[in-house]
């Protein structure tokens, strides 16, 4: 299998264009786009023979039924979700007690994983961090492609050589991946999850179910040692994917405070000051108070749809990383020996 190979059947595991624009596309380049869509929809809704906009704002005498309800929405809703991403981040609060023992345990596991790849001090940065913890579990593939020679079992032998084909192709991937990402892009957590760590786990043990008496002490020995490594993955993408849930979450936060303001200060204008009277004319055969309210509604749904987007990514992450180790949740990735 090539490494063109292994990025194809990734970004297949990882759903296409849809998942593509759930989770690789800028979270402001998507939002200015769905925002533009809705524009274009209002705007275009005018010439379907409806009753004119300008009939319907000189009857209720102004803007104020149709935006109105927007300040209160924009308040709350941002005043709620500034609530919950407080409460998820207050988590991080504790004790002298408690901040020791995290401090521990990261340690602790930073050992684990230097002494399982052989490496004397593990980088600090979480993408260097996963691309060691790949390049050991590749270093382990092939390690156990240097026993093939030593198998008498014809069976076992193509096994073991498509298993370590595959995972030192996807390893290959992972690892182009995240030589230039930043914590704090996506780009980590991306690489994280083109690496099926869970699927290796299972094929691992079950070449060494199905084969324990065929295999060599030898080979027995760096199957086990791969699955290991491959077990200090998933703790370790999941500890990454909690960090980066708080970022999204304090970037959440953050832009909906940047915008809230704004979006209210465009409601207040459009209630205070325009009515049926206030734009005559047309422009591109569209009257100005369709372009006027169009773009109004737009700067009202804003913060809305900026809560949208940022959710998703996080969502769709959280859906495809419900199970820790080697259980395999989506269809596509099903094992088709269910026997």
């Amino acid at each position: 299998m090539s490494d063109s190979d292994s990025s194809d059947d990734s970004n297949e595991r990882l759903g296409g264009v849809r998942l593509w624009l759930l989770l690789v596309v800028n979270r402001w380049a998507l939002t200015g786009v769905l925002l533009g869509l809705v524009f274009v929809i209002l705007v275009a809704a005018s010439g379907l023979g409806l009753t004119p906009l300008r009939e319907i704002v000189e009857n209720q005498d102004g803007l104020e039924f149709l935006f109105s309800a927007f300040i209160g929405a924009i308040i709350t809703g941002t005043s709620i979700v500034v609530t919950i991403n407080q409460l998820v981040l207050s988590q991080e609060l504790g004790a002298v007690g408690q901040q020791r023992s995290r401090m521990q345990q990261s340690m602790e596991f930073r050992r684990d994983v230097e002494s399982t790849i052989d490496e004397d001090t593990s980088p600090p940065e979480p993408a260097a961090f996963l691309y060691e913890l790949v390049d050991g579990v590749q270093a382990r593939a092939n390690e156990l492609e240097s026993e093939l020679d030593d198998e008498r079992d014809e069976e076992l032998r193509e096994k073991i050589a498509d298993y370590v084909e595959d995972t030192t192709a996807n390893a290959r991937s992972v690892k182009d991946r995240l030589e230039d990402a930043q914590f704090g892009t996506f780009d980590v957590i991306w690489a994280a999850l083109n690496f099926n760590y869970s699927r290796k786990i299972y094929d691992a043990r079950k070449i060494r179910a199905d084969h324990g008496d065929s295999l060599s002490e030898e080979a027995a020995e760096k199957i086990d040692h791969m699955i290991e490594t491959l077990q200090l993955f998933g703790p370790a993408r999941e500890h990454f994917k909690t960090l980066y849930f708080q970022w999204e979450l304090i970037n959440l936060s953050r832009a909906l405070l940047y915008i809230s303001v704004p979006a209210l200060t465009v409601m207040a204008l459009l209630i205070m000051y325009i009515d049926g009277a206030a734009v005559p004319g047309t422009t591109l055969g569209v009257d100005n108070l369709v372009w006027l309210t169009s773009a109004g509604f737009v700067v009202g749904i804003s913060p809305f749809v900026v809560f949208i987007v940022y959710i998703l990514r996080i969502a769709t992450i959280a859906k495809r990383t419900l199970a820790m180790g080697p259980f395999i949740l989506r269809e596509s990735e099903r094992d088709e020996d269910l026997g």
